[in-house]
């Protein structure tokens, strides 16, 4: 028999669903949170509350919660120490007439510990701030064609090179060239097929898995050789592979990067930092946003990092992420999954990778993913770590639950029929590009 610790129900959660699609395509704003990617009627469709590193979906299912809302929670739901900060700056306002000194002083912050940073503006999310980035460097070099490796947003210049193109002009996305990370002969054949003439670099610095030793700063060579703007999309990796960034855990500075996600332990908040030469560009290049320098977003910023910094919070996720990495793959190995997934990658984001499934693979991947829900674990194909994961009950319970998951999956396999366990809908790929 499988194992169901909540005996969990859908019913209101399908309900706003149904109600949701006629008013939102989807039901949901993001890809990621649909039903394209959570098995519909064996999992939430909506979330009601989260405190800590737990969540609390509207049928009161309560979760360990390893998504974190696609990685902007670094400390945890409802920090009271960044929620403090914005209490206290709602007082005066949320945004004015003309700049607030807030927005300096967090400026100031991040020209103080990210290493290549010499200005900075502000934007809402990630692909603000690569986007900005990316027309600062196309105005530096008078180039037009981007060299990317990883995953960059939603705007046209980079997912019209991915299969999630429609509506993107082909003329656009033509100017989008990829290569494959740690593959230093992958980039240098692109280069070269396009006679080196490309505005930008952007690559993922780290994520999941960390760069070779040496290949950050081969690219950092071939962009100065040939005149090419190197740009670090630190979204993800900021704040969690060092308080610096990449730069400072691999000692090479990018000319132009992009922070965001844990910024603002989920307030909607990113950055754009670089070279003072090229920023300063920004008085001509038009890079400009009514909610940019929102000011509790940027509270809430600043809170964040004082808090990651007195508590060497990156370094505490590191050590977590190394017990839940080694735990689980001696799970994996004694329940006899070696063949089918292991976790991979680095120890700040240990990722689940998937090898050859013994099943069709949406069918599988439904089942695992169904079923760590059903285990109380709210998990994709990774542990999405905050500080409050950082505590022995809420790693014993994951690990419990982890291994449940895989004693059902043994149980599913060795069924006459794998499928007839489903209880909601086949997930679909949305994309990879990782």
């Amino acid at each position: 028999m499988l194992s169901n610790k909540k005996n969990n129900s859908f019913i209101k959660s399908n309900r706003l669903y149904n109600r949701a699609l006629k008013s939102i395509p989807l039901a949901t704003q993001t890809f990621s949170k649909s039903s394209l990617q959570w098995p519909l009627g064996a999992s939430p469709m909506f979330i009601k509350k989260g405190k800590g590193c737990h969540i609390y979906d509207v049928d009161n299912n309560k979760y360990i919660d390893y998504l974190l809302a696609l990685m902007p929670i670094i400390l945890g739901y409802g920090d009271a120490e960044v929620n403090n900060a914005v209490k206290k700056q709602m007082q005066d306002g949320i945004i004015f007439s003309m700049p607030h000194p807030i927005e300096l002083e967090l400026a100031e912050k991040l020209i103080n510990i990210i290493p290549y940073a010499e200005r900075v503006r502000f934007g809402k999310n990630g692909s603000d701030a690569l986007s900005a980035a990316i027309r600062l460097a196309r105005a530096h070099t008078k180039r037009d064609k981007i060299l990317v490796s990883g995953y960059h947003g939603w705007h046209d210049w980079y997912i019209g090179s991915t299969s999630r193109n429609l509506g993107v002009p082909k003329a656009i996305a033509e100017l989008t060239k990829k290569f494959i990370f740690n593959d230093i002969d992958s980039l240098k054949k692109v280069l070269k097929d396009n006679n080196y003439n490309f505005a930008a670099i952007v690559v993922e610095p780290d994520g999941f898995i960390p760069p070779t030793p040496g290949y950050l700063q081969e690219i950092r060579s071939l962009c100065d050789k040939h005149g090419i703007i190197l740009i670090f999309d630190e979204i993800v990796c900021g704040f969690r592979t060092n308080i610096g960034g990449a730069a400072k855990e691999y000692g090479v500075n990018a000319d132009l990067g992009c922070f965001g996600k844990a910024l603002a332990n989920g307030y909607p908040l990113s950055a754009v930092v670089g070279r003072k030469d090229i920023m300063e560009q920004m008085k001509n290049v038009f890079v400009s946003g009514t909610f940019s320098g929102e000011t509790l977003s940027i509270a809430a910023a600043l809170a964040t990092i004082k808090k990651l910094q007195n508590l060497d919070v990156t370094n505490k996720l590191k050590h977590h992420g190394k017990k839940l990495f080694i735990e689980s793959n001696k799970i994996i190995s004694n329940k006899g999954f070696s063949d089918i997934v292991k976790f991979e990658g680095n120890y700040w984001w240990p990722r689940l990778v998937f090898k050859k499934m013994p099943i069709e693979d949406n069918i599988f991947l439904t089942l695992f993913r169904q079923q760590l829900i059903s285990n109380g674990l709210f998990m994709g194909s990774s542990y999405n770590l905050c500080l409050s994961h950082n505590k022995e009950s809420v790693f014993k319970s994951t690990i419990k639950s982890f291994a449940d998951t895989l004693t059902d999956m043994q149980t599913i396999l060795n069924s006459n029929n794998p499928i007839k366990h489903i209880k909601g809908s086949l997930i679909e790929p949305v994309f990879k590009v990782r």
